[in-house]
């Protein structure tokens, strides 16, 4: 089996797998949103490689993350970083940066985790509030409420797992046949 073949099982096993913890966690909602950030991890991760024309290149980042090694950039050695891929992303889709960052603070501790009490919309900067409900309210429909709260935007946490993961899919398939990141395909 080539690297590229053992990379995307492993992206779609663990996508699988978060397919079916989103269902089951619908009582959990800092759990949902924690999934939605694993999502984008792995959906950031491919479309960087899509990125990479130099074939060379990506073949390395792949064998790098099947081999459990760390991705270095090309010619300098740094280390690739989230927010690079992140930011790559976001220009593609412009919510990216949103969700990614939302869901940071719910994979790292952080007050947001105390959602019962304090209401995580009310603890992020305006903008990124911002940000998240303009994207809620054209991809997803809602919320309505002019000042919705965390537990407003907890029933549209499955739709914006499903875009990530079928974002994630296309792009799969893109790298499955070699080709180059296409801005027009998700």
């Amino acid at each position: 089996m080539s690297e590229i073949e053992v990379f995307c099982r492993q992206v779609r096993a663990r996508s699988y797998e978060h397919r079916q913890a989103i269902g089951a966690l619908r009582a959990l909602p800092g759990q949902m949103v924690a999934l939605l950030r694993q999502e984008l991890d792995s959906l950031v991760r491919v479309i960087f490689l899509l990125a990479q024309s130099d074939r060379a290149y990506r073949s390395g980042l792949i064998e790098a993350s099947v081999s459990g090694k760390k991705w270095t950039a090309s010619g300098s050695g740094h280390r690739v970083t989230d927010r690079e891929m992140v930011e790559l992303a976001d220009t593609l889709h412009g919510w990216t940066k949103s969700v990614y960052s939302f869901g940071c603070a719910f994979i790292h501790l952080s007050s947001l985790h105390d959602y019962r009490t304090r209401d995580p919309l009310q603890q992020i900067p305006n903008a990124e509030r911002d940000a998240i409900l303009g994207h809620l309210r054209y991809y997803h429909g809602g919320p309505v409420q002019p000042s919705p709260t965390f537990a407003d935007i907890v029933p549209f946490l499955p739709s914006v797992f499903t875009k990530i993961a079928d974002n994630l899919e296309c792009y799969l398939k893109q790298l499955e046949g070699d080709e180059d990141l296409d801005e027009h395909s998700a």
